[in-house]
């Protein structure tokens, strides 16, 4: 049987919350939205310190350059739009104005993914963390729920170079009710020996909820909520591999460029072994509630299940488990496609 999980805030709440925190400690910060203040939650900021808020408009472009010019003078700037308004209107900006100085701003685009529901395609954002893992020196990340992206929102202030933070609309499921979350980690929350799932944003519930399903039938599944997607918690992906031998990488992005090809480039690179991905295939979504939505392109625990019972008729089983036949020397204990 699955857990039930009690629902909190929108990440993209708490992102608000974090920026008043963040304002009456630190005066440098300053935040910048492109007319969407009250769906960002940026505006719970500018309320408080209106002399450090600008809305710059329907200019997000603008506002990223802006953003750039602000870092450069000393202050900390916070940048808000939806995440398809903002990375893909303002990518030119943000590769010149801020990744090739490496200035200090922090990027938090709202409404990532396809849950944002009815809103359609021309506002959901599946590429954002393809486009932006590609720009130099950015950190970025994916929070799971609303503590998760406290601490990130507050960490990114306290860090030196650019930051981008995905929060979502809908409310979602508690996962943690404090806790530290540095960049370049992860957080392991169940273990497993048979196949591990990497998920991050509102994917981590649902392979909780695999997990638990999973149990039932006997499978131990491994769970590691991958946060920070850049830079990759690379030691948790290649311990997982070792020990489980298979992976099942689940998110609310595009199955082109996100989460699912970092862990997989990381394998590939240091100790190959069989990856399935849920994720949104190679489409745009449209209209529909969340649930729906999730449900048609394939973003629920039941089809983590499914791709974990997939992964699993993949597995290589590593070498030098078992004894070697009489007469014959042992074989490696490397993993067999190790060099």
């Amino acid at each position: 049987m699955v857990r039930e999980f009690t629902i909190g805030p929108a990440t993209r709440e708490a992102y608000g919350a974090a920026l008043v925190e963040l304002g009456r400690k630190n005066p440098n910060v300053v935040v910048l939205d492109a007319d969407l203040s009250k769906s960002t939650y940026t505006g719970k900021f500018g309320k408080e310190f209106p002399d450090r808020f600008f809305n710059i408009g329907i200019a997000e472009a603008n506002m990223v350059g802006i953003a750039g010019g602000l870092a450069h003078s000393g202050k900390i700037p916070f940048c808000s739009s939806f995440a398809c308004f903002l990375v893909d209107k303002g990518y030119d900006q943000l590769r010149i104005a801020v990744a090739y100085p490496q200035e200090n701003v922090k990027v938090v685009s709202s409404h990532g993914g396809i849950s944002i529901g009815e809103d359609g395609p021309s506002q959901q954002s599946i590429e954002d963390v393809a486009l932006m893992v590609t720009l130099p020196g950015f950190v970025v990340c994916v929070p799971s729920d609303a503590a998760q992206a406290r601490d990130l929102v507050l960490r990114a202030a306290d860090h030196k170079g650019p930051v981008y933070i995905r929060t979502g609309r809908p409310k979602v499921a508690t996962i943690y009710t404090g806790g530290e979350f540095p960049f370049g980690k992860s957080r392991q929350l169940e273990d497993g020996k048979d196949v591990t799932i990497v998920a991050n944003g509102l994917m981590v519930a649902e392979a909780l909820k695999a997990h638990d399903a999973l149990k039932d039938d006997g499978i131990t599944a491994r769970v590691i909520d991958s946060y920070c997607v850049k830079p990759l918690d690379e030691e948790a992906i290649i311990s997982a591999a070792r020990d489980t031998g298979a992976l099942v990488v689940a998110e609310e992005h595009s199955k082109i460029g996100g989460l699912g090809a970092m862990v997989a480039q990381c394998l590939a690179a240091h100790f190959p072994a069989p990856v399935e991905q849920v994720a949104v295939n190679d489409t745009y979504a449209e209209s529909g509630s969340p649930a729906q939505l999730l449900e048609k392109y394939g973003l629920t625990w039941k089809h983590v299940v499914a791709a974990a019972r997939k992964v699993l008729g993949r597995k290589v089983r590593p070498l030098g488990n078992e004894p070697p036949p009489a007469g014959k020397a042992s074989e490696s204990e490397h993993h067999p496609f190790e060099v």
